[in-house]
């Protein structure tokens, strides 16, 4: 199946460069029209006078422009990298609009053969999708806000300040980076009990176990999240510090009126990298904050949910559909949130372009 949709791939963009060709011969005068022995009799002449350099530019490029064999090269790699990655999104997309009968047809491939949304009124049903949505925000979007802001701020101090001790924070920094957080799992689920999150009738708090690591810059992606604001911040000259204290800012006026707009790529990235992160993370979440699920771990145990409702559902296995359906469910908020911030953070990039000292 893989090679098969590689090769309609490969047909289709020969059949693009073919359309192409014959529009481009049909605006040349009538006797000069699809003479292609005279065309590679003038390629071969036209080779004849070319020297080894020239031969080199035209087939390898210049520094100002790719050659033909390296942009044959690119073109090859991004269609396969392309391929890898949108493969499983487009069967994903396709299976969860067929109906079983459509799933065990082996002659059914990409396009089902009817709109089929009844997988989605299941997926709805059985995640019971807005009320999971709508409490997993606490743990989910919250911590991902205060992470990016305190990461922020310790990043823009390592960047700008001098401070004894500073390579040995920045070297604890790092470890947090390469220790595994499953190492420390216990010592915390002992702190958060002897604070009281786990006694009874103190439920509404388990958030907190999420978001005060968030708020206090703790753990893998706070480590991960500093080291980024750090190096952006470092390119930003330090006359535009210097011109701001001259103006009289003191230094947390200097960070919000000229290190936040600069940093506006990086607080995207940031904030982008926390949501997906806490979005997808069942493991800690189950354990420190079981009363806050996000659907993620209703995907876990999915199948069974869904078994339950529909007992008497035939070939309840072989409905890949239901399952896949769920799942596109589950992505589809990050999917939004994207799309909504790809275009900001695009003109963030462009225009926080400064030049050096």
């Amino acid at each position: 199946m893989y090679l098969l949709t590689f090769a309609i791939i490969l047909v289709i963009a020969l059949v693009i460069s073919l359309i192409g060709y014959v529009i481009r011969e049909f605006k040349k005068p009538k006797g000069e029209r699809f003479d292609i022995k005279g065309q590679i009799n003038n390629k071969i002449n036209s080779l004849k006078h070319l020297n080894k350099q020239k031969v080199k530019n035209f087939f390898l490029g210049t520094n100002f422009k790719r050659g033909w064999l390296a942009s044959a090269v690119v073109y090859i790699l991004l269609i396969s990298i392309g391929f890898i990655y949108l493969y499983p999104i487009l069967y994903m997309i396709s299976n969860s609009f067929k109906d079983v009968n459509d799933i065990v047809n082996s002659s059914v491939n990409w396009v089902p053969t009817q709109f089929y949304l009844d997988n989605f009124k299941r997926s709805f049903k059985v995640l019971n999708y807005f009320k999971i949505l709508f409490k997993s925000l606490p743990v989910t979007l919250l911590p991902a806000i205060l992470q990016t802001g305190i990461c922020s701020v310790i990043g823009y101090g390592f960047a700008k300040f001098e401070f004894k001790g500073k390579m040995l924070v920045l070297v604890l920094v790092i470890l947090a980076f390469i220790i595994p957080s499953q190492i420390y799992m216990i010592p915390k689920y002992g702190l958060y009990y002897r604070m009281g999150f786990f006694e009874k009738g103190r439920e509404n708090l388990q958030f907190l176990t999420i978001a005060l690591p968030a708020l206090l810059g703790q753990g893998l992606n706070s480590s991960i999240f500093i080291l980024i604001f750090y190096q952006f911040f470092k390119m930003i000259p330090y006359s535009l510090n210097e011109a701001a204290e001259i103006d009289g800012c003191g230094p947390y006026r200097t960070f919000f009126t000229i290190g936040v707009p600069l940093a506006g790529p990086a607080f995207l990235i940031c904030f982008l990298f926390g949501f997906v992160w806490y979005w997808n993370e069942t493991y800690f979440l189950s354990m420190f904050a079981p009363e806050y699920p996000n659907l993620q771990i209703k995907l876990s145990y999915f199948i069974a949910e869904y078994s339950d409702l529909y007992k008497d559902e035939q070939m309840l296995k072989l409905n890949e559909g239901v399952r896949l359906a769920a799942t596109l469910l589950i992505l589809l908020p990050m999917l939004i949130i994207y799309l909504f911030l790809q275009k900001w953070f695009v003109e963030g990039i462009e225009r926080s372009g400064i030049t050096g000292e």
